[in-house]
C-alpha cells in the first residue's frame, strides 16, 4: 500500500501534465529562424495565378511569385509535390512566414529592388555596357553600377572587353543611395565561389587518393596544369602529363579541355573555402612504355631516334615515346676525344642508333651509334639479334649491314 504523504496534489499533476505537453508542443512545432538571404528548399502545395505556396523544409510557408516558375512560353515547369529552391527576401506578418524568389533581380523596381538585393544577397541580372580602366560598366535596367575586374572571374581576366554587349548575373556588394545618385558596386566572383563550393561539397565525398575523376582545364603554367574536378581545383604537374619527359602542358593541353585525371595525393589546408590541396595525374592512367620495352627493343634493334638532352658524359635520345637511352660519349667520339656530348651533337638531332643492352629494372638503356656498332662489331651482336628473330619492324644491325634498313 502506498505511503499517502507520496502523492502530490491533483492541481500539482495538472500544472507538470501542462508544462510537458507545452514542451513537446514547442519542440515539435519549433521552426527554425530565417533571415534575409537565406537559402530554403520548399514543397509546392498549391500554384495560383499569381503566388505559389511552398511548404518550407524544417517547418515555415513561403510564397513565391508564379512567374518565376513559368518558362519563356508560359508553361509552369513544376507541378505541386515538386520540391523548389528559392532565397528569402522578405519575412511575413506572422512567425514563420516567408517571401521567396527564385531568379536574379532584375532591378525593374529601381532602387527598392537593388536595396532588397543587397540585403538578401538575391543575384541581379544586368548589361554590360562599357569598360573602363578598372572594370565593367553595367546597366541595372536604368541604373548604372560597376563591376571591379578583380571581380569578374574567378581568375584574373586578361581584357575585360569581351563582356560588352553580354547579359549577366551579379551580386550587389555595396548600395549607397544620395542626392547624386545611387552608387552600386558588384561581383560576379562572389556567386561563381558560391557555385563552387555547392558542387565543391559534393565532389568531396568521393575525393580520394586513387579516384578516378574527369575534369576541365583551367589554367595552365609552365609547371603544370590546374583542374577543376568539380568545384575543387589541384595542380596536374608537367612530369605527370604523360611518360615523355619535358612535356610543356601548353603543348599537349588547352583551356576549357575535357581531361580524366587520377588523384595522387591530397594535403589539409587551413583555409575553410579551399581546405585541401590535390595532385593529380594523366600519366598514371597510361600503359608504362617499359612494359613492353624488352619485347620491342632486344639488344641488336637499330631505331631511329631524336636527342633529348646533352651531358658531359653522353647524349640522351629517345628510342620510343616515353623512353630515352644512352648514348655514351665514347660512342659518339669514335677516334677523336670529347670534352662534352655536345660537341658532336645538340638537342633535336635525329641519329639512328643500336640497342647495345637494356636494364628494365633500371630502367636504363645503352646505346652506340648505329654505323659505328656494324663497324667495330659486325657478327657479335648482330649475329645475335638474326638469331633470336627480334627486332622485326625497327631494323637489326643484319638489316643494316645488308642495305635493307628502311630510308638508308
Amino acid at each position: 500500500m502506498s505511503d499517502p504523504r507520496d502523492s502530490k496534489p491533483p492541481e500539482e499533476d495538472f500544472a507538470a501534465m501542462l508544462a510537458e505537453s507545452e514542451r513537446n508542443q514547442g519542440s515539435a512545432g519549433r521552426r527554425p529562424r530565417l533571415a534575409l538571404g537565406d537559402r530554403v528548399k520548399g514543397q509546392v502545395v498549391s500554384i495560383g495565378q499569381e503566388v505559389t505556396v511552398l511548404e518550407l523544409a524544417g517547418g515555415g510557408e513561403g510564397t513565391l511569385d508564379t512567374l518565376e516558375l513559368q518558362d519563356e512560353a508560359g508553361k509552369l515547369t513544376v507541378a505541386v509535390g515538386a520540391t523548389v529552391e528559392a532565397r528569402v527576401v522578405g519575412m511575413g506578418d506572422r512567425p514563420g512566414f516567408v517571401y521567396l524568389r527564385r531568379g536574379p533581380a532584375t532591378g525593374g523596381e529601381g532602387r527598392a529592388d537593388l536595396a532588397t538585393a543587397t540585403q538578401t544577397g538575391l543575384p541581379v541580372e544586368g548589361l554590360v555596357t562599357g569598360v573602363n580602366k578598372g572594370g565593367l560598366e553595367v546597366d541595372l535596367h536604368g541604373v548604372r553600377a560597376f563591376c571591379p575586374v578583380s571581380q569578374i572571374e574567378l581568375r584574373p581576366v586578361a581584357d575585360p572587353s569581351v563582356y560588352v554587349g553580354q547579359r549577366l548575373t551579379f551580386r550587389v556588394t555595396r548600395y549607397e543611395d544620395d542626392r547624386r545618385g545611387p552608387n552600386v558596386v558588384l561581383s560576379r566572383r562572389a556567386l561563381l565561389e558560391d557555385e563552387m563550393q555547392e558542387r565543391a561539397a559534393e565532389t568531396r565525398g568521393k575525393l580520394v587518393v586513387g579516384a578516378v575523376l574527369s575534369g576541365v582545364v583551367v589554367a595552365l603554367k609552365d609547371f603544370g596544369a590546374f583542374i577543376d574536378v568539380g568545384g575543387i581545383e589541384g595542380l596536374l604537374p608537367a612530369s605527370e602529363i604523360g611518360f615523355q619527359r619535358g612535356t610543356r602542358p601548353s603543348d599537349v593541353l588547352s583551356i576549357g579541355q575535357p581531361v580524366t585525371v587520377q588523384v595522387m595525393r591530397i594535403e589539409k589546408r587551413d583555409d575553410p573555402r579551399r581546405p585541401e590541396q590535390v595532385s593529380f595525374s594523366l600519366k598514371a592512367l597510361e600503359r608504362d612504355p617499359w612494359a613492353d620495352a624488352a619485347a620491342r627493343l632486344p639488344a641488336g634493334t637499330i631505331v631511329r631516334g631524336a636527342v633529348t638532352r646533352v651531358e658531359p658524359f653522353g647524349a640522351f635520345v629517345e628510342v620510343a615515346p616515353g623512353i630515352e637511352g644512352l648514348l655514351h660519349i665514347s660512342e659518339l667520339g669514335a677516334d677523336r676525344h670529347l670534352r662534352h656530348a655536345r660537341d658532336a651533337v645538340k638537342v633535336g638531332d635525329s641519329l639512328d642508333v643500336a640497342v647495345l643492352a637494356l636494364d628494365l629494372d633500371k630502367r636504363r638503356i645503352s646505346l652506340g651509334l648505329a654505323a659505328r656498332e656494324a663497324t667495330v662489331d659486325p657478327e657479335g651482336r648482330a649475329a645475335a639479334t638474326r638469331a633470336s628473330g627480334a627486332g622485326q619492324g625497327l631494323g637489326t644491325l643484319g638489316d643494316l649491314l645488308k642495305g635493307k634498313l628502311p630510308g638508308r
